[in-house]
């Protein structure tokens, strides 16, 4: 009974389940963090995890999803040049900007944040109890990940400044679509054997999905520690960086807002463009930087993301609850 009521009173300010243990992996790392053998491990199956995520992803994807998403071009136009225009040349203006109180890898990480596809499952699912367009919200966060396999890492590559120390080789792009691209289209071709189970059971996918990310946030967050992350950055620096966060996706969800206005979109439509166009996927994004950062101060620039992705949840989780007790609040009055 206790545990219910905490529940209801934590989701109420955006946290759920998923949420506390997000931030539950980040204090077992600081505390708790992976060393030696078992940090080689936890980095060979967060790979084989991801890689099953996203085959399952292939998996349930239906070419009649795809094919209706993509009819609605301007949704898909929309969610793509928000992703992969609009978060990018913000990224530019993000960057110097922390730069003035932070690390100069923490700059590096909002580029990197900048170049990332949106998220998939926590996009859909936001968009699924807003009551918003799910099956153009579906297509149009799978096209980003499919496309930001090879499109990040080249928008990325366009936007290091010129002797930061940071490069994308061609080598670390086929690496990224084997553990990416390679499973998802596997998931396809697996489809017809599969989607039924996978359609009736969502909890495997839930379980991996989340699963994985909690194995990522763990590894990154390990590695960051045992590397003296928290020597480097300060309660004071780790302030600044949460509000530069918040500053980064309020504009980013301004402007989808205004977006989605200004071509008079429907609301269905403008809010699968709000959870897509203005969220960025760590199912994706902290693999692709353990292949493009081999070798590097990885857990500093993923620091931004991290925090991105945390905040992005709590913010959607929010606006999608208001938007459906306003959706209940309309079925009322219509069957009053």
């Amino acid at each position: 009974m206790i545990w219910t009521h905490l529940e209801a009173g934590l989701k109420r300010v955006g946290l759920d389940r998923y949420m506390i243990m997000l931030i539950l992996t980040v204090v077992l790392a600081t505390f708790l963090p992976a060393r030696g053998s078992f940090a080689e491990l936890l980095t060979s199956a967060t790979y084989w995890a991801v890689a099953l995520l996203f085959f399952l992803y292939g998996a349930k994807l239906s070419t009649a999803t795809i094919i209706s998403g993509l009819v609605n071009w301007k949704l898909q136009a929309s969610v793509f040049l928000c992703t992969f225009g609009v978060f990018p040349l913000l990224s530019l203006v993000m960057s110097p900007l922390s730069a003035i109180w932070l690390p100069a890898a923490i700059g590096i990480g909002f580029l990197y944040i900048g170049c990332m596809p949106s998220t998939v499952q926590s996009s859909i699912a936001f968009t699924a109890i807003s009551n918003g367009n799910v099956a153009g919200a579906m297509c149009a966060a799978s096209i980003s990940n499919l496309v930001g396999v090879i499109l990040s890492p080249l928008l990325f590559s366009l936007l290091i400044p010129q002797g930061a120390g940071y490069g994308v080789e061609p080598s670390a792009i086929w690496r990224i679509m084997q553990q990416i691209l390679l499973p998802f289209l596997l998931g396809q071709l697996c489809r017809p054997l599969l989607s039924g189970f996978l359609n009736r059971h969502r909890l495997p996918t839930i379980i991996v999905d989340r699963g994985s990310i909690l194995l990522i946030v763990y590894s990154a967050f390990s590695a960051g520690v045992v590397n003296g992350i928290w020597q480097i950055i300060s309660p004071q620096s780790f302030a600044v960086l949460v509000g530069l966060c918040l500053f980064y996706l309020g504009v980013v969800m301004a402007i989808t807002l205004a977006a989605a206005k200004a071509i008079r979109m429907d609301l269905t439509d403008l809010l699968a463009l709000f959870y897509c166009g203005s969220t960025k996927s760590l199912a994706t994004g902290l693999p692709m930087a353990g292949i493009l950062f081999a070798g590097q101060d990885i857990s500093l620039i993923v620091l931004p993301l991290m925090l991105f992705h945390l905040i992005q949840l709590v913010v959607c989780a929010l606006v999608s609850q208001r938007f459906r007790a306003v959706y209940s609040q309309m079925e009322s009055s219509d069957a009053a």
